[in-house]
């Protein structure tokens, strides 16, 4: 597993990998899933012997076994990592050296077409192949989708504006906005990883919205001046944009804290995307917008206040709504197997389904010592060790089991080894004659030993019970367990990450939402009315994703916090309206401020609902996932800041 596609090298979650890694020196597998279509044994050994010799050539192989190197029905050690329950289809097990996946999968993708026909069908797996196929299906979906994005919210703009000045200022506008923030954010050092690759359509939308406000106040603005008319929009804009900068800014920054890579590395980006964004709206636009667009008046979109009555109805619907909506956020799915990172019914999916039910697609490593300070090969401990590979081989979520047991059956296959006690059997275990092999499951002094498996990712069963599970085969069989790594261990810790960052990174930005609210709204009832109407935002896209058990992946889950931005910038502008127009002496601010505030508001939103629903084309899941999440939440953000605020604020004012 590579560190730094889930977590950097030195997150505290790399801890237990790097020892493991460095007390137990194996390297990765990939696994080749290969099955007989046309019946032929002899024909299908040719060929498995063709594929086993090029395959280890390959530049990064380091060693590997296959039914045309060893012998699986004489081995117990071979018999479970080269048979599969299909008689019909084996396994060419390779161990890879720290060669990066996007160099070593192409090489190895490139022998297996030279030997792949219709009778002898190939299926690569493994951690590197795994972490490789998620890479690339990440960056061929976003480059297309953020691309035609970008061209779908320049029609739109275009629809709404119908003004060719408007439409190329703005794209103009984004556009700089876009290049500047990846400029800066590679001379900081951040590469595009799992989540930066969203870069582009994250700051697009951000410099979006402070456009599409200052276009509504330039032409809301009198005169034929185009100068004045600029200046009068930029002063009725600049407070709301600042604190909507604001409110953004800190929804990045509260990424800084987590402990996760991606996660850090969008938060860097993010507070770059959103400084860059407010600068260029308000230097670049402001330039076209004054000198080419015509000054033409929007029409005002109407808001009635309506009686109490018809008030508490809004409400109380609104609020019903969000509560049933809300009773879904316990059954959120944040730690989702790996395979749903591929689309279901795909032939990659089926393909690594395949391998998956075989012997598990998934590693996970245990580290077992005797509490006592035993050595694992004496007479005391090793039925111990053979007890729990019993164990461990029964649980359903295990597939393939590795230990210094098998390692053991397996060397007593030499002739007179079995008569050999199992001290020397490791001995020759570590000689090399067999590679050294034991190294990679017993220390040299003998008192620890690992395990290594492979984990079905299609038993729908949450990691932390599992993990809990087999904590507990361990201390059953007299054992300690020393140390848990692997990747099905760091995909438990990365899903428990992003639960607590959902809990804590919201619940923090509301925290801190409610200090801008009341600075914005320089009103108590104003700002708590604002500040339950940001809290709906989140519970409306969790629940809804809980109730419908979409998971919530690492890719997925910054969409809240992108939501949540887009709608405290709709009730900040809406609501520094409506105070402005109360210290004018209007007697209905809620209602002009909404009539106002309406056009712009709306015509964003459909901009980012219709961008990001192309999102959902993908077929990559977690592209569809994020596209799914950012359009409920712009959907509900639109909501409560036109029809749910006005009236709960209009309501508190006249209790």
């Amino acid at each position: 597993m590579q560190g730094d596609f889930f977590f950097a090298d030195d997150d505290p979650q790399m801890r237990a990998s790097r020892e493991v890694a460095e007390v137990f020196p194996a390297g990765a597998q990939l696994i080749l899933r290969i099955a007989d279509r046309g019946g032929d044994p002899g024909t299908y050994r040719d060929a498995i012997v063709g594929l086993t010799n090029d395959l280890l050539a390959v530049d990064g192989v380091d060693s590997g076994f296959s039914i045309a190197t060893d012998d699986p029905s004489r081995s117990p050690l071979f018999g479970r990592i080269l048979l599969t329950p299909d008689p019909a289809a084996t396994n060419i097990v390779l161990q890879v050296d720290e060669t990066d996946p996007e160099i070593l999968l192409p090489r190895i993708e490139a022998v297996v077409a030279q030997h792949e026909t219709p009778t002898f069908e190939v299926i690569v797996s493994g951690v590197p192949a795994i972490v490789e196929l998620i890479r690339r299906s990440l960056y061929r979906d976003l480059i297309v989708f953020s691309t035609a994005a970008v061209f779908l919210f320049a029609l739109l703009i275009g629809v709404v504006y119908r003004d060719a000045a408007i439409v190329a200022g703005t794209l103009a506008t984004c556009l700089v906005s876009v290049s500047a923030t990846l400029l800066v954010v590679q001379a900081l050092g951040v590469g595009i990883g799992l989540l930066t690759a969203n870069l582009v359509t994250i700051v697009f939308v951000l410099t979006l919205s402070h456009v599409v406000f200052l276009t509504a106040n330039w032409r809301r603005a009198s005169g034929e001046d185009r100068s004045s008319l600029i200046l009068e929009a930029l002063g009725q804009t600049w407070e709301g944009s600042f604190w909507s900068m604001t409110t953004t800014l800190l929804g990045f920054a509260s990424l800084l804290i987590a402990t996760a890579q991606p996660l850090r590395e969008l938060g860097v980006a993010g507070i770059v995307g959103t400084l860059v964004a407010l600068g260029t709206a308000y230097t670049v636009y402001p330039a076209t917008l004054g000198r080419w667009a015509r000054i033409q008046s929007p029409v005002e979109v109407g808001f009635h206040r309506g009686t109490l009555r018809s008030r508490r109805v809004v409400l109380g619907g609104a609020a019903m709504a969000v509560g049933v909506l809300a009773l879904g956020v316990p059954h959120l799915d944040t730690d989702p197997g790996l395979l749903s990172y591929f689309a279901p019914g795909s032939e990659l999916r089926e393909g690594l389904a395949l391998v998956d039910a075989d012997g598990g697609s998934s590693t996970l490593d245990i580290v077992v010592s005797d509490p006592d300070g035993g050595s694992v090969a004496s007479r005391d401990v090793y039925p111990r060790l053979d007890e729990l590979q019993g164990a461990l081989e029964a649980d359903s979520t295990v597939g393939v089991v590795l230990s210094p047991t098998l390692l053991i059956d397996h060397a007593r296959t030499i002739p007179l080894a079995g008569l050999l006690p199992v001290g020397m059997l490791l001995d020759l275990a570590s000689s090399d004659a067999l590679g050294g092999v034991a190294f990679g499951f017993v220390t040299p002094e003998r008192d620890r030993a690992r395990f290594s498996l492979r984990m079905r990712e299609t038993v729908d069963e949450p990691r932390e019970d599992v993990m809990a599970r087999l904590a507990d085969r361990v201390e059953e069989a007299g054992l300690r367990a020393d140390a848990v790594a692997g990747l099905y261990d760091l995909q438990a810790q990365l899903g428990q990450l992003i639960a607590s960052s959902l809990r804590i990174g919201i619940g923090g930005l509301m925290a801190l939402f409610l200090g801008v609210a009341l600075i914005v709204a320089r009103s108590g009832p104003i700002a708590g009315a604002m500040w339950l109407c940001l809290g709906a935002i989140p519970l409306v896209i969790l629940g809804a994703f809980g109730h419908a058990r979409i998971a919530i992946d690492i890719i997925t889950s910054p969409a809240a916090n992108i939501a949540l931005a887009i709608g405290a910038d709709s009730m900040i502008h809406l609501v520094i309206r409506v105070r402005r127009l109360a210290s004018t002496g209007c007697a209905t601010p809620w209602a002009t401020g909404v009539s106002q505030i309406a056009r712009p508001v709306l015509g964003a939103s459909t901009i980012i609902c219709a961008g990001f629903g192309l999102f959902a084309l993908s077929s990559f899941p977690p592209t569809q996932r994020f596209g799914m999440a950012v359009i409920v939440g712009t959907m509900a953000a639109a909501t409560m800041a036109l029809l749910v605020l006005p009236r709960l604020a209009t309501t508190i004012k006249n209790t």
